[in-house]
């Protein structure tokens, strides 16, 4: 029998949560979550959760602590605060929720980046993992950038019917070492 063709496979539609970093960022000028939420959506994905936080690791955390709580929701993306500058905290505020950490995403994402921008994608700190088994991915906070990790990566990694493989077919085992015990270390 010859393998699955990806037509062959359902699409399985993820609850996703967009969280935008910022200070000065409103709804209504949230460019980079409306890239986000605009490409979710075409994808056939549902928008469960959306919000604007300041670049402060306590809202930062209790926000994506609140959503990986939250069994609707299988996929956190978070734009903005992954630079250098003082304000700039995320990676500091979600790598510690990580499980596991996903290195392959910042090394794709930079790959990409530096064909569209050459050098200066050395300025961003995008980081991925699983926390509470819950896919959770940091970008910057351009919709370039938003727009070239989703493009590049997250549509086809979060659609089922990707082949040869993708994030939706392991989910159901991302909490295996949790449901497990405490006696076995990770």
């Amino acid at each position: 029998m010859a393998a699955p063709t990806p037509s062959d496979r359902p699409f399985i539609p993820l609850g996703i949560a967009v969280l935008t970093v910022s200070d000065t960022r409103r709804l209504e000028d949230d460019r980079s979550g409306d890239t986000l939420v605009q490409r979710l959506g075409e994808a056939g994905h549902r928008l469960a959760g959306r919000a604007i936080v300041p670049d402060e690791v306590p809202a930062i955390r209790g926000q994506v602590e609140a959503w990986i709580r939250d069994p609707a929701i299988d996929v956190v993306i978070t734009t903005g605060g992954t630079g250098f500058t003082g304000r700039d905290v995320t990676p500091e505020a979600l790598e510690p929720l990580f499980e596991k950490r996903m290195d392959g995403f910042s090394a794709v994402f930079h790959r990409i980046s530096y064909d569209k921008i050459g050098t200066s994608t050395l300025q961003s700190r995008a980081t991925a993992g699983v926390a509470r088994a819950t896919y959770v991915f940091v970008l910057p906070g351009s919709p370039g950038a938003c727009r070239d990790a989703w493009d590049g990566i997250l549509a086809q990694q979060l659609d089922y019917r990707h082949r040869p493989c993708n994030f939706v077919e392991i989910m159901p085992r991302l909490d295996e070492h949790l449901r497990r015990g405490a006696s076995v270390s990770v």
